[in-house]
């Protein structure tokens, strides 16, 4: 047999809530028979002070079955106890009618006629709040109270009250059954907010998941498009090649599985999630795929000292937009520039033949819209406090613009005035030619295959 605090722990915080309510309405009852009935037993005498104490024990137990039959209605457990209320109701106003009648017919004394006074208020104001819990309109609420008050008020001057007393009894019903119905309203408020902040949380988690499968698919996709692309473009070279009986196709097919085992480890790494882009390997590794290309392409500046959170958000820029490059095909002059200015670095992309290729400024790399490359570098760079432009610049040309602030240890930093000030340095090719993205083949010899 479980013992009560393991059985205690095992529930969720909205089940102890629950659990917690359910019992405080249980001890209502509890607190009506020792607060109401024990008192009665001294004033009224032996006999009468039984009756009204078995009466308000029926009472107690009637109530407590409708708060438990009123909860499960408020969690969507059973439809509302409509008749139950009812019962509880007339229950009510038989008890406090035969507690003004002990005053009235019973032993006299003012003792006595206090206490049946205040078993009849007691009874009332019970039965207002805990018919309280059974109603979800807070007008119909008020309304019950209001109606037990005035009822109280007719049915003391119906059994003998003078006016005062009649009109102290709806006070005091009005009073205490208000209180215990604002109690139901707050108890039920308090539970329904406990099971939304759960359910909430529940879906925080949800899109949480929801979330990282988005940043691991944007992973794959920022890793797999450029080298799909060169597996591509090398695999049509060679095809050629081949045709015309070349020796170079055997060269262009080794430089495919080599991309293809980079591209093995790098979604490993994206795998693993630690999946960084350097910016230096980024630029090297354009400029060698877009020369393979048949791209001329122009790179200046340098990623020496730059923070690795900033050459990480660029790398990746450099990546996409060298993706976006070779998938349109169109391009002939390709120019990649890093500058820092003003606390800033700023990257810049820039090619022709857009106009040609229907290059898509807001689609990413694809030819139609809806693509996801851009919306996932501008996700990357608001991780730094970094800015994206993409759009046609004219003429043709079509410009990627990404600006990245420096940090003050960055911008102030020997290695970072050692780079501003040393001169950009430019490298153009034109020729074929191999990327320059190394290949990882430690610990990789057992999972690849030969062609």
């Amino acid at each position: 047999m479980r013992r009560p605090g393991v059985w205690w722990r095992r529930k969720s915080t909205p089940a102890k809530v629950e659990t917690y309510t359910r019992w405080s309405f249980h001890f209502f009852g509890v607190v009506e028979i020792v607060a109401i009935g024990l008192p009665g037993l001294q004033h009224v005498g032996f006999r009468w002070g039984f009756l009204l104490f078995v009466a308000l024990c029926g009472h107690a137990v009637v109530g407590v079955v409708t708060a438990s039959r009123a909860l499960d209605w408020t969690r969507g457990g059973r439809e509302q106890p409509v008749r139950t209320l009812v019962v509880f109701g007339v229950v009510s106003w038989v008890l406090g009618a035969g507690a003004l009648g002990v005053a009235e017919y019973g032993p006299e004394g003012e003792d006595a006629l206090g206490a049946s006074i205040t078993v009849y208020v007691g009874v009332l104001s019970f039965g207002a709040g805990i018919i309280a819990l059974g109603v979800r309109d807070r007008r119909r609420v008020s309304a019950i109270v209001a109606g037990f008050a005035a009822g109280s008020w007719v049915g003391a001057l119906a059994l003998g009250l003078n006016g005062p007393a009649a009109l102290g009894t709806a006070t005091a019903v009005l009073v205490g059954g208000g209180f215990l119905a604002v109690t139901s309203i707050f108890s039920v408020w308090l539970l329904d907010a406990v099971f939304e902040l759960d359910a909430a949380r529940e879906t925080r988690t949800r899109l949480a998941v929801a979330e990282e499968r988005l940043r691991f698919g944007r992973d794959l996709h920022d890793v797999m498009g450029r080298n799909l692309a060169v597996i591509a473009l090398k695999s049509e070279l060679a095809v050629q090649l081949a045709r015309r009986e070349r020796p170079e196709a055997v060269d262009q097919m080794i430089e495919v599985q080599r991309i293809a085992q980079e591209s093995q480890r790098e979604v490993r790494e994206v795998v693993r999630g630690y999946r960084e882009a350097d910016l230096g390997a980024e630029l090297a590794g354009a400029q060698g795929v877009l020369g393979a290309a048949g791209v001329d392409c122009t790179v200046t500046g340098s990623a020496t000292g730059l923070p690795a959170a900033v050459q990480s958000a660029l790398g990746w820029v450099v990546r996409e937009a060298t993706t976006n490059v070779l998938r349109h095909g169109d391009a002939r002059r390709c120019l990649v520039s890093l500058e820092r200015a003003g606390g800033r670095v700023v990257l810049t992309v820039e090619n022709d033949g857009a106009e040609r290729s229907g290059q898509d400024p807001s689609g990413g790399s694809g030819r139609g819209p809806g693509g996801t490359g851009l919306a996932g570098l501008r996700e990357r760079l608001a991780a730094v406090a970094g800015t994206l432009e993409a759009g046609p610049a004219g003429g043709g040309l079509f410009r990627v613009v990404a600006e990245v602030p420096l940090p003050p240890a960055a911008t102030d930093g020997p290695a970072a005035q050692s780079s501003s000030s040393a001169p950009s340095t430019s490298s153009t090719s034109s020729a074929p030619s191999a990327p320059s993205s190394s290949v990882d083949e430690k610990n990789e010899e057992s999972e690849e295959v030969a062609p």
